[in-house]
């Protein structure tokens, strides 16, 4: 027989096996689940000792008990005596109590083994625990009852602890029990996760043993990932979020299963967030309910709030949702009351293009061109702004915003209709509320009705004073970490969409008015696939975790399912993305949403790794990408993790910080008069990869790059021309305003794609200047990565200098000195 069984396959693990008396099971990670990522992380938990001094204690104590009594199990008391080593008795057992109750209220019984464990008893077997545990068997089996509940402890006919032996499972702890119970070995079946202690060691002392598989190396990966990315964002928080991963047990069910990567993809990580969302957005709803005056609408806000509503309508079938087709769109077309809100709207929309304010505006496209077409080239923004200041303009925009809001609001009332003094619920991904800013007032004006918001995740930029409330919101976390979660959140908002065209306005009838779908159908199925997943997980997650009677209230609730668990995970995916992941997401499309049908790829890796190559990470940190970790992948987990702590802690870092080796590159100036020589001190950007800025005025210089007299091979990323003022700007586009070099050859051979020899020192590589456009300063921008360094004795000397004057001179004709 196979000597492996997975999480899903335990309930049947006694089938096609004959004269069987026993099943052994291990404790921890078989029958006990905790709900963190490793057994150290409940140690978080305690008051008082750290998680690290708890640690340090039962390394010690193993160490006194070898020393000692040569032997490697202690039992907890030891433990605690060298913890508190200056303690009286009851105060160390006051100690052994309180982590008796931690781990109580972090584990439960896994619910497949379980199952195997009822199967064992209905066909007579009986059922034992033999656990490597500093735990004696009375007090694993008080925890068994308290974590599992007491039917389950009753299944258990005997527990076997290597503290009460004195030997592990390794050392012969298992033919020990085998002596005890008195029965054959081969008439055992032992079952537990650690493939050494229960699978080895069990076929060594004759019984019959299976390795409980719990993850494959890619799922143990990932929630490692988890955990430390978990680790970076509570940090000095240990008590509140240790590490804290309920969905552990349903995906060690689920995922042997599931053969579709992008239904795996739901299933293991977005299922995990938004069924936390989920049990948050039915608390929030009791508690509004219990200080409303009328009732209470919860409106999932569409196109995000699609797939959370359908988590919502799976945990909870008996309360009523409405799905509702507000966009940022039509609830800023609705908001423009008055002439102030108009202009608000204007100053905040600076770097918008002008086209989309003028639609958000409710121009008509014929309005639209003979606008646009008035528009200066430079200062755009405020001459369009005066444009629309103009009075029968203004007046326009106000008559038909007004007309928009009675739309929007006889839409409500068709599909929802609430009456005056009640709550309208919004729930959407987030993050800043913007449909409620725009929304909130208008429906309290002209429905009478209050308003409050509830999101995923929230990070106002404003103190709206309106009732808003976050899942992961800044109740539990800073300013800086909610913008590190906000920067990447395309991503979520692509998978949580339904699979259909923005709405752009309202019928008179209260129908909505949708935009054409701009996503393709093949993005459309792969989200749907996701989708899948991920109601799979609201369906399948609560039934693997098995706790007392008495705990079930707690386990219903968020409580079990804290934000800090959905924030691990979502940033998880957001900074430390998986290649597997990565396949599913890599033909994604991002439709911007602001009523002009436009889209773009979610990520596209060549784009950062050029710009890491040109600019390095410092400047990746402002690059305006809808997914930039994404990718970011393939260029090692440190810069993923640098990004994320930079965004996450707000590091105050300049460039300059990131320059721990620079390059002297002599060049040569020509400003068609004559050729002067210069160095130019390039810096490391990524991959043993340096940038050399070069100044050259408003187009007036061609630059000679001496690159013989330094080095024999060296390749050449780029040479590109840009302003001034782009180049030392943080706020990065790939491409912007740059003109490719044209540069020619002297001493110097292309060999590969932007590979080069140099034949000898006096090689260069010369320039010529852009054609000028304006008066802006511009500069030429080289990327290169040595190779193989010329030897310093046939290093550049005054004949090569003189040699590359010379032909610089030849070429253009002007003098040299």
């Amino acid at each position: 027989m196979d000597d492996m069984i997975f999480s899903g396959d335990l309930p049947t693990a006694l089938e096609g096996r004959r004269d069987l008396a026993v099943l052994s099971l291990d404790c921890f990670d078989t029958l006990l689940w905790r709900q963190t990522h490793a057994p150290s992380d409940v140690f978080r938990t305690l008051r008082g000792p750290s998680a690290q001094q708890r640690v340090w204690a039962e390394q010690r104590a193993r160490s006194r008990a070898a020393v000692r009594h040569r032997r490697n199990e202690v039992a907890i008391a030891d433990i605690y005596a060298q913890l508190l080593p200056n303690a009286a008795a009851d105060v160390r057992a006051a100690g052994v109590t309180a982590e008796l109750a931690a781990e109580a209220a972090l584990c439960f019984g896994f619910a497949p083994t379980i199952a195997l464990m009822v199967e064992a008893r209905r066909v007579g077997l009986r059922v034992i625990i033999t656990s490597d545990t500093y735990l004696d068997r009375a007090q694993l089996g008080e925890l068994i009852a308290r974590a599992a509940g007491d039917d389950v402890r009753a299944l258990i006919d005997s527990i076997h602890c290597s503290s009460d032996y004195g030997l592990s499972k390794g050392e012969g702890l298992i033919r020990e029990v085998i002596r005890a119970l008195g029965v054959r070995p081969e008439s055992i079946l032992h079952v537990g996760d650690n493939r050494n202690a229960d699978f080895v060691a069990g076929q060594a002392a004759g019984v019959q043993a299976l390795h409980l598989k719990q993850f494959s190396p890619t799922t143990e990966q990932r929630l490692r990932l988890e955990a430390a990315t978990s680790a970076m964002l509570h940090v000095g928080d240990d008590r509140a979020n240790p590490n804290r991963q309920p969905h552990r047990a349903a995906i060690a069910i689920a995922e042997p299963r599931l053969t579709d990567p992008a239904e795996r993809l739901g299933y293991t990580v977005l299922g995990p967030v938004l069924y936390g969302f989920a049990k948050w957005i039915a608390d929030e709803a009791t508690a509004l309910r219990a200080t409303s005056g009328g009732k209470v609408h919860l409106v999932f806000l569409m196109r995000d709030g699609y797939l959370p509503q359908l988590v919502f309508d799976a945990i909870a079938p008996a309360t009523p949702t409405h799905a509702t087709e507000i966009s940022r769109f039509t609830a800023t077309a609705a908001s423009f009351a008055n002439e102030a809100e108009v202009l608000r709207y204007l100053e905040a929309e600076e770097g918008t293009p002008a086209h989309a304010i003028l639609k958000q505006l409710l121009f008509e496209p014929n309005e639209i061109s003979v606008m646009l077409r008035a528009l200066p080239a430079t200062d755009t923004h405020a001459a369009l702004t005066r444009a629309v200041r103009a009075g029968p303009k203004m007046r326009r925009v106000l008559a038909r915003s007004q007309r928009f809001a009675e739309r929007l609001v006889g839409y409500l009332r068709a599909t929802i209709a609430p009456a005056a003094g009640d709550t309208l619920m919004l729930v959407d991904l987030g993050y800043n509320g913007s449909v409620q800013n725009q929304v909130d007032p208008l429906l309290r004006r002209l429905m009478g009705v209050q308003v409050a918001g509830r999101y995923l995740l929230l990070r106002e930029q404003l103190m709206s004073g309106f009732d808003k409330a976050g899942f992961i919101a800044s109740a539990g976390y800073d300013a800086n970490t909610l913008e590190a979660l906000c920067g990447n959140v395309a991503v979520l908002e692509q998978l949580c969409t339904a699979a259909q065209g923005s709405v752009i306005d309202y019928t008179p009838q209260g129908l909505p008015v949708r935009a054409a779908n701009a996503i393709k159908g093949r993005q459309s199925e792969t989200r749907d696939a996701v989708q899948r997943g991920v109601l799979a997980f609201a369906r399948e997650a609560g039934a693997a975790m098995v706790r007392p009677v008495a705990a079930n209230s707690l386990d219903e609730s968020a409580a079990t399912w804290p934000a800090a668990a959905a924030a691990a995970v979502l940033a998880r995916l957001m900074y430390l993305p998986m290649p597997d992941e990565l396949a599913v997401l890599e033909q994604f499309q991002h439709d911007v949403n602001l009523g002009v049908g436009d889209t773009v790829p979610l990520f596209d890796p060549t784009i950062a790794r050029r710009g890491l190559r040109q600019r390095g990470l410092f400047y990746m940190r402002g690059a305006e990408r809808m997914y930039l970790p994404a990718e970011l992948h393939g260029e090692g987990l440190a810069v993923r993790l640098t990004l994320l702590a930079h965004k996450r802690f707000g590091l105050a870092l300049k460039y300059a910080d990131f320059v721990d080796k620079t390059i002297t590159l002599p060049v040569l100036i020509a400003d068609g008069r004559k050729v002067d020589t210069a160095t130019i001190t390039a810096t490391p950007t990524h991959d043993g990869y340096f940038i050399a800025p070069i100044p050259i005025d408003d187009c007036r210089f061609a630059i000679g790059l001496q690159f013989g007299r330094l080095y024999e091979w060296l390749q050449v990323e780029s040479a590109t021309f840009m302003p001034v003022d782009r180049f030392l700007s943080e706020k990065q586009r790939s491409g912007a305003e740059e003109i490719e070099a044209v540069p020619t050859l002297e001493g110097m051979e292309r060999t590969a794609p932007h590979l080069f020899r140099c034949e000898d020192d006096a090689a260069f590589m010369m320039i010529p200047p852009p054609p000028r456009r304006d008066a802006r300063k511009m500069m030429l921008a080289v990327v290169f990565r040595p190779i193989v360094i010329r030897d310093a004795a046939t290093a550049a000397g005054p004949s090569s200098a003189a040699t590359a004057h010379a032909r610089i001179g030849e070429e253009t004709g002007e003098t040299t000195r």
